[in-house]
């Protein structure tokens, strides 16, 4: 199945969603079998949990348009990032919702493209206090946490987010074991320390 062919049924399941927390939105189609453990359907994945929460949650956008856009970003994003240019694609698919959410592009000076980079800047170093190899799980997790007080912070909307210990750690040759903050026995909160404001 191609990476056009997964992201396409995980916008589809995602219309289906009622609930407004993000995490738990991924959850459930992550657990789909045509997205992998590792992959670059994270890309459309990620930021299509956080669209819909969002919407689910209160704000105000047309859903069906902006997971099309997501896609489109998405799919534009090559698989292997994390580690060959250095910038996550889980964070840069939720820094593509957000640009959705606000209408952003390169030549916005409303303050919503620096406070983008804000947001990713932040996540970023999240994952990079938790180090490699790369976990796709474990950095859309971190990337929708982190999302979570700015969106609040942003436009005023509660967003829940449940602390779950990993559950897919057993199918992950290179998990990080007990350096991961949602690695089970170890405690969620972990390492974790995000503040957005």
């Amino acid at each position: 199945m191609t990476a056009e062919e997964k992201g396409r049924l995980i916008i589809e399941k995602v219309r289906q969603e009622k609930g407004k927390d993000p995490g738990e939105i991924f959850r459930h189609l992550a657990e789909q079998d045509f997205v992998s453990m590792h992959g670059p359907e994270h890309h459309v994945l990620d930021g299509a949990a956080l669209l819909t929460a969002s919407y689910n949650a209160g704000f105000e956008m047309d859903l069906d348009r902006a997971l099309e856009g997501l896609l489109k970003e998405g799919l534009r994003m090559p698989g292997a990032m994390c580690g060959l240019w250095g910038v996550c694609g889980a964070v840069t698919s939720v820094g593509a919702a957000l640009a959705l959410m606000e209408g952003t592009g390169p030549l916005s000076d409303d303050g919503s493209w620096g406070d983008h980079m804000e947001y990713t800047s932040k996540a970023l170093n999240e994952l990079g206090k938790t180090g490699g190899p790369r976990c796709c799980k474990r950095d859309a997790v971190i990337a929708l946490k982190a999302a979570v007080p700015y969106i609040r912070q942003r436009f005023g909307i509660e967003l829940d987010f449940a602390e779950i210990p990993c559950a897919y750690f057993a199918r992950n040759p290179q998990c990080i074991h007990e350096r991961c903050p949602f690695y089970p026995g170890r405690g969620t909160e972990g390492p974790f320390t995000l503040y957005l404001g």
